[in-house]
């Protein structure tokens, strides 16, 4: 996540942090700017100071609409420079993008960058000659710590008016089962 002015709609998943801080802190740049261990449901979305009493209401009906559901972080995975965590099911993150987006869709997930958006918790994001030494260290680390049982119970706004990454709002899932 670059910053400023910035926001970003995500999924904490606190419940990995033992697991993922060791190398989010050496390896992952956004970790250093507040950003906690989390699955993306949109970045970047609108600034913080355009987003009106309106856009709150929508948000939070939108995501009240969609029921909370438990999911486990189960597979070490990578994309070009990016080490991360796979969640399983990952059907529900992406209903959740494609469901912002449709509502919001002058702010493409990446800006439209990849064709299909993957969800991931990234763990660490560095140049890719160093990426076969950390998924080495960090699968080694795993083999104690996988699966990271979780539920998403809310869809938090993050935003960075600062250079450093803080809560806005948080927006509740609707409760229920799936």
């Amino acid at each position: 996540m670059r910053g400023h002015g910035e926001t970003a709609l995500i999924v904490k998943v606190p419940e990995s942090e033992p697991l993922v801080e060791p190398f989010r802190k050496k390896f992952d740049p956004s970790a250093a700017v507040g950003v906690p261990a989390h699955i993306t449901i949109l970045y970047p979305f609108k600034p913080l100071s355009e987003l009106t009493k309106d856009d709150f209401a929508n948000l939070a009906s939108l995501f009240a609409h969609m029921q909370a559901f438990p999911f486990s972080l189960t597979t070490i995975s990578r994309f070009p420079g990016v080490l991360y965590l796979a969640p399983d099911p990952e059907r529900y993150f992406k209903d959740m993008t494609m469901a912002v987006t449709a509502a919001y869709p002058d702010y493409p997930p990446y800006k439209g960058a990849f064709p299909i958006v993957i969800p991931h918790l990234t763990v660490a994001d560095t140049d890719r000659e160093a990426l076969p030494s950390i998924e080495k260290d960090f699968a080694r680390a795993c083999e104690r710590g996988l699966p990271v049982a979780s539920k998403a119970e809310s869809v938090w706004l993050l935003a960075d008016d600062s250079g450093f990454w803080h809560d806005a709002r948080p927006f509740a899932l609707g409760k229920g089962r799936r």
